[in-house]
């Protein structure tokens, strides 16, 4: 079964990816999610804006830091740190697991 929506936002799945690699550029994030580098570059900067990544030059370069114990800004999910999801969906990809 095909479907065409996603469990995950754009913003936490940008979060993934630089939890993945925090040295990864924007053109590579949207390519990784479906997205254009433009609504990346947008979704960092509100993930900067709100204190929930700090970026750094390093050289040419950005690398990001996620600041892990920020509180998540869902209703539902208050009461978890970003940390909380990253600890559950980053990391090594596992193929258990059921359908």
């Amino acid at each position: 079964m095909t479907v065409n929506w996603t469990f995950l936002t754009n913003h936490a799945q940008v979060l993934l990816c630089i939890a993945d690699d925090p040295g990864i550029r924007l053109r590579e994030i949207g390519e990784r999610i479906g997205i254009t580098e433009r609504a990346t570059h947008r979704i960092v900067v509100e993930l900067e804006a709100s204190g929930y990544v700090r970026r750094r030059r390093e050289g040419r370069r950005n690398r990001y830091t996620i600041r892990a114990k920020r509180r998540l800004p869902d209703p539902v999910a208050s009461g978890h740190r970003v940390g909380d999801l990253l600890g559950l969906l980053a990391g090594p990809r596992s193929s258990a697991g059921g359908h």
